[in-house]
Protein backbone atom coordinates (compact mmCIF):
# COMPACT_ATOMS: atom_id res chain seq x y z
CA UNK A 1 0.00 0.00 0.00
CA UNK A 2 1.36 3.39 -1.01
CA UNK A 3 1.89 5.97 1.73
CA UNK A 4 -0.83 8.62 1.83
CA UNK A 5 0.95 11.98 1.55
CA UNK A 6 -1.96 13.80 3.21
CA UNK A 7 -1.57 11.86 6.46
CA UNK A 8 0.67 13.14 9.26
CA UNK A 9 1.47 11.15 12.40
CA UNK A 10 2.14 13.22 15.50
CA UNK A 11 2.76 12.55 19.17
CA UNK A 12 -0.54 13.56 20.75
CA UNK A 13 -0.67 15.98 23.64
CA UNK A 14 -3.48 17.60 25.57
CA UNK A 15 -4.13 19.94 22.64
CA UNK A 16 -5.23 16.85 20.64
CA UNK A 17 -7.28 15.37 23.51
CA UNK A 18 -10.64 15.83 21.79
CA UNK A 19 -9.38 14.24 18.56
CA UNK A 20 -7.96 11.24 20.42
CA UNK A 21 -11.11 10.91 22.55
CA UNK A 22 -13.30 10.72 19.44
CA UNK A 23 -11.23 7.82 18.07
CA UNK A 24 -10.85 6.19 21.49
CA UNK A 25 -14.64 6.02 21.84
CA UNK A 26 -14.95 4.36 18.42
CA UNK A 27 -12.19 1.93 19.41
CA UNK A 28 -14.06 0.93 22.56
CA UNK A 29 -17.29 0.49 20.59
CA UNK A 30 -15.39 -1.78 18.18
CA UNK A 31 -14.58 -3.94 21.22
CA UNK A 32 -18.27 -4.02 22.17
CA UNK A 33 -18.14 -1.44 24.95
CA UNK A 34 -20.83 1.23 25.27
CA UNK A 35 -20.03 4.71 24.04
CA UNK A 36 -18.84 6.95 26.86
CA UNK A 37 -17.07 10.05 25.63
CA UNK A 38 -16.76 11.74 29.03
CA UNK A 39 -15.17 8.74 30.79
CA UNK A 40 -12.99 8.01 27.76
CA UNK A 41 -11.76 11.60 27.74
CA UNK A 42 -11.04 11.42 31.47
CA UNK A 43 -9.12 8.15 31.00
CA UNK A 44 -6.98 9.51 28.14
CA UNK A 45 -6.39 12.83 29.93
CA UNK A 46 -5.12 10.97 33.04
CA UNK A 47 -2.74 8.84 30.96
CA UNK A 48 -1.37 11.96 29.27
CA UNK A 49 -1.09 14.14 32.38
CA UNK A 50 0.54 11.39 34.44
CA UNK A 51 2.93 10.35 31.66
CA UNK A 52 1.57 6.80 31.79
CA UNK A 53 1.23 6.30 28.05
CA UNK A 54 2.36 7.66 24.72
CA UNK A 55 -0.20 8.22 21.98
CA UNK A 56 0.53 8.77 18.32
CA UNK A 57 -2.26 10.27 16.26
CA UNK A 58 -2.71 10.08 12.51
CA UNK A 59 -4.35 13.20 11.16
CA UNK A 60 -5.27 14.58 7.80
CA UNK A 61 -5.05 18.34 7.43
CA UNK A 62 -7.98 19.81 5.52
CA UNK A 63 -7.90 23.60 5.25
CA UNK A 64 -7.74 24.74 8.91
CA UNK A 65 -9.05 21.47 10.37
CA UNK A 66 -7.27 18.33 11.58
CA UNK A 67 -9.28 15.20 10.80
CA UNK A 68 -8.41 12.30 13.16
CA UNK A 69 -7.80 9.08 11.25
CA UNK A 70 -6.32 6.70 13.80
CA UNK A 71 -4.21 6.32 16.90
CA UNK A 72 -1.86 3.96 18.68
CA UNK A 73 -1.31 3.97 22.45
CA UNK A 74 1.83 2.58 24.06
CA UNK A 75 2.36 1.72 27.71
CA UNK A 76 5.85 1.36 29.21
CA UNK A 77 6.91 -1.73 31.11
CA UNK A 78 10.18 -3.39 32.04
CA UNK A 79 11.84 -6.77 31.81
CA UNK A 80 13.49 -7.77 35.09
CA UNK A 81 15.19 -10.74 33.42
CA UNK A 82 16.70 -8.56 30.68
CA UNK A 83 17.14 -5.45 32.84
CA UNK A 84 15.55 -3.42 30.08
CA UNK A 85 12.60 -1.32 28.99
CA UNK A 86 9.76 -2.73 26.92
CA UNK A 87 6.67 -1.13 25.38
CA UNK A 88 3.21 -2.63 25.12
CA UNK A 89 1.30 -1.57 22.05
CA UNK A 90 -2.04 -1.67 23.84
CA UNK A 91 -4.41 0.15 21.50
CA UNK A 92 -4.50 0.58 17.75
CA UNK A 93 -7.49 1.96 15.90
CA UNK A 94 -8.10 3.40 12.45
CA UNK A 95 -11.41 5.06 11.64
CA UNK A 96 -13.45 2.99 9.23
CA UNK A 97 -13.40 5.79 6.63
CA UNK A 98 -9.58 5.90 6.71
CA UNK A 99 -8.88 2.19 6.32
CA UNK A 100 -6.88 0.82 3.38
CA UNK A 101 -4.82 4.04 3.24
CA UNK A 102 -1.74 2.79 5.10
CA UNK A 103 -2.69 4.54 8.35
CA UNK A 104 -2.34 1.45 10.55
CA UNK A 105 1.01 0.62 8.98
CA UNK A 106 2.22 4.19 9.54
CA UNK A 107 1.11 4.15 13.18
CA UNK A 108 2.81 0.78 13.75
CA UNK A 109 6.04 2.05 12.20
CA UNK A 110 5.93 5.19 14.35
CA UNK A 111 5.45 3.01 17.46
CA UNK A 112 8.47 0.91 16.48
CA UNK A 113 10.62 3.99 15.87
CA UNK A 114 9.64 5.38 19.27
CA UNK A 115 10.45 2.09 21.01
CA UNK A 116 13.87 1.99 19.36
CA UNK A 117 14.53 5.67 20.14
CA UNK A 118 13.74 5.11 23.84
CA UNK A 119 16.12 2.14 24.11
CA UNK A 120 13.47 -0.54 24.45
CA UNK A 121 14.32 -4.16 23.70
CA UNK A 122 10.79 -5.16 22.70
CA UNK A 123 7.45 -3.93 21.47
CA UNK A 124 4.65 -6.37 22.17
CA UNK A 125 0.94 -6.54 21.50
CA UNK A 126 -1.99 -8.89 21.63
CA UNK A 127 -5.08 -9.14 19.49
CA UNK A 128 -8.27 -11.15 19.34
CA UNK A 129 -7.92 -14.60 17.83
CA UNK A 130 -10.47 -13.74 15.15
CA UNK A 131 -8.88 -10.39 14.17
CA UNK A 132 -7.16 -11.85 11.13
CA UNK A 133 -6.78 -8.53 9.29
CA UNK A 134 -4.69 -7.15 12.15
CA UNK A 135 -2.74 -10.41 12.46
CA UNK A 136 -1.76 -10.24 8.79
CA UNK A 137 -0.51 -6.68 9.22
CA UNK A 138 1.48 -7.53 12.35
CA UNK A 139 3.13 -10.53 10.72
CA UNK A 140 3.86 -8.53 7.56
CA UNK A 141 5.59 -5.94 9.77
CA UNK A 142 7.77 -8.64 11.36
CA UNK A 143 5.89 -9.43 14.59
CA UNK A 144 6.10 -13.06 15.60
CA UNK A 145 3.33 -15.03 17.26
CA UNK A 146 4.44 -16.32 20.66
CA UNK A 147 4.15 -20.09 20.63
CA UNK A 148 6.25 -20.68 23.77
CA UNK A 149 4.30 -18.96 26.53
CA UNK A 150 0.86 -19.13 28.05
CA UNK A 151 -0.70 -15.91 29.27
CA UNK A 152 -3.06 -15.92 32.24
CA UNK A 153 -5.36 -13.19 33.43
CA UNK A 154 -7.08 -12.72 36.77
CA UNK A 155 -10.17 -10.56 36.67
CA UNK A 156 -10.39 -8.29 39.71
CA UNK A 157 -13.82 -6.82 39.15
Amino acid sequence: MKKDENVEIIKAGLEQLDLVTELFDKYRIFYEQPSNLSEGKKFIRERMEQGQSVIFLAIEKQESTDIPLGFVQLYPTFSSVNLAKRWILNDLYVDQLARRRGVAKGLMQKAKEYAVDTGAIELSLETAADNTNAQHLYEWLGYEKDEKHFYYHLSLD
